[in-house]
């Protein structure tokens, strides 16, 4: 009976291993949530919409998109656009949007305001006494989560 033991021995741990190790592996994974954005009422299709979203008050607003946390680009349909940020961890977020209409990659401003279209999350209209602060645009995220961001043309 000890010969028979032994010899399953390395059986029975690698048997163990690989039950703890699963089941750890599954507990330590974060589901990660998913954050779809959209705009509508674009004034024309050229062009691309650029989402970024932020999730430090440091580091918005952000004009030249050098410090956000992720950055996707979306398609215009007919005045329209979408896009998905996926896995993200559960924390507070805002968001801003350029609609890109000559797709440089930066805004295009008269002498101080923007020429093309600009959003923030949980804003309607910007101004000098409605500047975007990151206090504002904010929103917690804590499941999977569907906005709309309205489009602001100067």
């Amino acid at each position: 009976m000890k010969l028979l033991f032994k010899k399953q021995w390395p059986l029975f741990i690698g048997i163990t291993l690989i039950f703890l190790f699963s089941a750890f592996n599954k507990q330590s994974e974060d589901p990660g949530f998913s954050l779809t954005i959209e705009v509508n009422e674009l004034r024309n299709d050229e062009g691309v919409v650029v989402f970024a979203l932020y999730d430090r008050d440091d580091a918005f607003p952000d004009e030249h998109y050098e410090k956000y946390y992720r950055k996707l680009q979306g398609k215009i349909i007919e005045g329209s656009s979408e896009v998905s940020f996926e896995d993200l961890p559960e924390g507070k977020y805002a968001v801003n949007i350029l609609h890109d209409e000559d797709n440089d990659g930066k805004i295009k401003k008269g002498i101080i305001l923007p020429k093309e279209g600009v959003g923030f999350s949980n804003y309607q209209s910007i101004g000098i006494t409605n500047r975007p602060k990151f206090s504002k645009a904010s929103f917690d995220l804590n499941s999977d989560k569907t906005i709309n961001v309205h489009i602001i043309y100067m």
